[in-house]
C-alpha cells in the first residue's frame, strides 16, 4: 500500500510514495510537486451523478488521479493540520472544503442531508461521503479536535467548525439561544448536535473567522491591483 508522511506544523503537507501500479486521487488544487515517473490524469469518479453531487457539496466534479512509482506532494489551502483517516469498511461524512486525498479503493460520493441540516446548518444540501478501505485524507482549518462520543452522549458544535463524523450517528440542527446570544454572542446562528456512539472531528478555526481577523489590517477601499495615489 502506498506510504505516507505528514510534515509540517501548522501549514502541513502529505508526502506520498507510491509503488508501481498503486494509486491515490485528490481534490483539486493540492498538488505541490511530483516525480516524473508518477502519472496523473482526470477522472469523473464514481460517473455523472457522483460527480454531479460532488459538485454540489463544493466539491470538485472532476478529482486527479495519481499513480506511481514515485513521490508526490500535497498540501492544504488554509493554515491547519492533515488528518489521516484508515476506512475498515465504515465510513465518514465530511465537509467537502476539507478533502484533501483518498486511496483509490475509497469511494467518494455524496449524501442528502437532512434538510435543516443542509439549510440552516450551512453546509449545503450534500455532505461529503467517503466509505470502503483505505485512508482518507482531510485538512482542517485550524487544529483538530478529536471526540470519541458514548452511546447516547451528545455533542452541540457550532455549525462551520463541524468537519467530519462517522456515519450513521443521529445528527441534527438547534437554534442557538435568543436573539441576544445570535447578535452579541458572535457564535453563529446555528449548533449541529451529534448522538454517539462514534467519532467527530472538529476545526478549531473556520474561513470567516480568519477573513474578518485580516479585515482591519486591509487597505480601506482596495479591491485588488494597484492603487494610484491621484
Amino acid at each position: 500500500m502506498p506510504q505516507y508522511q505528514i510534515f509540517g506544523n501548522d501549514l502541513q503537507y502529505l508526502k506520498v510514495v507510491l509503488a508501481p501500479g498503486e494509486g491515490i486521487y485528490a481534490d483539486a488544487g493540492h498538488m505541490v510537486a511530483k516525480q516524473s515517473t508518477v502519472t496523473m490524469q482526470t477522472k469523473l469518479r464514481g460517473g455523472l451523478l457522483a460527480g454531479i453531487k460532488r459538485a454540489l457539496t463544493g466539491g470538485s466534479f472532476f478529482v486527479t488521479e495519481f499513480y506511481g512509482p514515485g513521490e508526490l506532494y500535497l498540501s492544504g489551502i488554509f493554515p491547519g493540520k492533515i488528518l489521516q483517516i484508515p476506512l475498515n469498511g465504515g465510513g465518514i461524512l465530511a465537509e467537502a472544503h476539507t478533502f484533501l486525498a483518498a486511496e483509490t479503493t475509497v469511494n467518494y460520493e455524496a449524501q442528502l442531508a437532512r434538510l435543516t441540516a443542509g439549510w440552516l446548518g450551512g453546509e449545503g444540501l450534500f455532505l461529503a461521503k467517503f466509505n470502503g478501505f483505505g485512508n482518507v485524507f482531510l485538512h482542517s482549518y485550524g487544529d483538530v479536535i478529536i471526540k470519541d462520543l458514548a452511546p447516547g452522549e451528545i455533542l452541540q458544535v457550532e455549525a462551520s467548525h463541524l468537519m467530519a463524523f462517522q456515519q450513521g450517528m443521529n445528527y441534527d440542527v438547534q437554534l442557538v439561544g435568543g436573539l441576544r446570544s445570535i447578535f452579541f454572542s458572535h457564535e453563529g446562528l446555528f449548533f449541529v448536535t451529534i448522538q454517539g456512539p462514534g467519532r467527530v472531528w472538529l476545526h478549531t478555526l473556520t474561513a470567516e473567522q480568519l477573513a474578518s481577523a485580516l479585515i482591519p489590517y486591509l487597505p480601506q477601499g482596495q479591491q485588488g491591483g494597484i492603487q494610484l495615489p491621484f
